[in-house]
This record gives C-alpha cells, structure tokens and sequence, in this order.
C-alpha cells in the first residue's frame, strides 16, 4: 500500500480532529470533547500566532489520513541546542506493521538534522505499551532510564 507523508495544513483541521478521538479511543478514553471544540485546538495548536506544534500526516490512497506524527521543538537540549520532541505517533491499525512508523521516525530525524540548532529527537512511551517499545527497539533506539515524568492537571489548579 502506497502512503504519503506530508505536513498538516489548514485543509486537515477536521481529519485531525476526527483522528484525535480515534487515538483517545486506542488509549481507553471513553468521553471525548465536542467535534468543534477539537478542531478549534487543532487550529490553535498548529496554526495559532505563533502555532504550540507541528504534525506531518500520513495519507493513504482509501482511507484518507491514517497516521501523524505531532512534534514540537524544546529549548534547552544539549548546552544551549534544541530538541524535536515528538509527542504523539500513531499509525491506523490498517497501516500498522508496514513500515508507515519507520517513514515517519526517519522523516523527524531529517527535520530535527536539517534545523540549525537541533541537537536531537527524543519521546516517550508508556511503559506497559510492549508494542510501542518493540517497535523503537525495532529501529535500533535504545530506552533512556534517566527521567521521572511529572503531570499536572491545570483545570484542577
């Protein structure tokens, strides 16, 4: 199956946020915010003055968007570099296991290379998800055992 990789652009606001709840759901989430007030933050996020992130999209000849990869750029890194810090990548189960993941993670690194100052990408995942971790063993990554992840809720504060 043939895919294409691109940046998101002001034309996916509803798929993105269309897929968004799709990623709630493989997370578990059962309640979901309104359609618009989801593409209302996918606007703001990536297309607001200045926009918080980026995502490149994954297109499918049948399906339409498939995948993304949602990045944002973190100051310090190393010294006084920067990093490509992806968020968020998922794949839709159709695509899953065909090489989309591994296009998409190479696609960062060339980003992150290609950007003055970005010294390198770096991520996360859960613990208990032995398919995300297989995976980035799968393309050579080693798991970082250096960080404790601390979250707040705001709307609690």
């Amino acid at each position: 199956m043939s895919v294409t990789i691109r940046p998101a652009d002001k034309g996916d606001i509803l798929a993105l946020a269309e897929l968004i709840e799709e990623i709630e759901r493989f997370y578990g989430s059962t309640q979901f915010q309104p359609l618009t007030e989801r593409q209302s933050q996918v606007e703001q996020a990536l297309f607001g003055s200045p926009p918080m992130a980026s995502a490149l999209l994954v297109e499918d000849e049948t399906d339409g968007l498939a995948g993304l990869a949602a990045y944002s750029f973190l100051w310090p890194a190393a010294g006084s570099s920067h990093s490509l810090f992806l968020k968020e990548l998922y794949i839709r189960d159709t695509l899953r296991r065909q090489g989309v993941g591994a296009q998409l993670m190479k696609e960062l690194q060339t980003i992150a290379a290609a950007r003055p100052g970005c010294s390198r990408v770096e991520w996360m995942t859960d613990r208990d998800n032995p398919g995300a971790r297989a995976f980035y063993q799968s393309l050579g990554f080693a798991e970082f055992d250096g960080k404790i992840i601390y979250r707040v809720d705001t709307s609690t504060t």
